[in-house]
């Protein structure tokens, strides 16, 4: 698979997170589709499983992240709790809870936008690459990175705005 095919699944990633935006979320969005079996192919041949967006808010759930979404929603669209030959798109690297939720998952690519230099399941916890987890997805960051971080970028200047706005 190319950056083309990875940028077209992260431009529905990133609707999903403006989704999340729009209803107050931070902004982050998912998209699971299943892996071609020729990595060249086009986007049209991979089935998109799952898109979610998060709404801990909205569902009153510290769990719903967009990946914990996406990976029921795909996991319901396969019958299967195991999601071999899937790839999971997110505009932000995944926390530690989601990071180990793929790993347990069995999602062989993981491909996020921007990394999280703070909270990063991945690049600050190394929860892929852990010894102790019996799955170690590849991954892929920095598939259309400014947007992404566009996106988070303008939700945290408006709500602090907002917030001082109120004082």
């Amino acid at each position: 698979m190319n950056a083309a095919f990875h940028e077209y699944f992260m431009k529905m990633a990133l609707r999903e997170a403006e989704k999340a935006a729009a209803d107050g979320e931070v902004p982050a969005g998912c998209v699971i589709v299943r892996r071609p079996a020729d990595p060249d192919a086009p986007p049209a041949a991979a089935r998109i499983l799952a898109r979610a967006h998060n709404q801990p808010e909205g569902l009153c759930d510290a769990t719903a992240h967009a990946e914990m979404l996406a990976l029921s929603a795909a996991s319901d669209a396969t019958g299967n709790w195991r999601l071999a030959d899937t790839v999971l798109y997110v505009t932000k690297e995944p926390c530690p809870m989601c990071a180990g939720a793929i790993a347990l998952a069995r999602v062989p690519l993981v491909v996020w936008g921007v990394s999280d230099q703070k909270r990063g399941g991945e690049t600050v916890f190394g929860i892929f690459a852990h010894s102790g987890m019996n799955h170690h997805p590849e991954t892929v960051a920095g598939i259309l990175e400014d947007p992404c971080k566009a996106v988070l970028v303008d939700f945290f200047r408006r709500r602090r705005a907002e917030s001082a706005d109120r004082t």
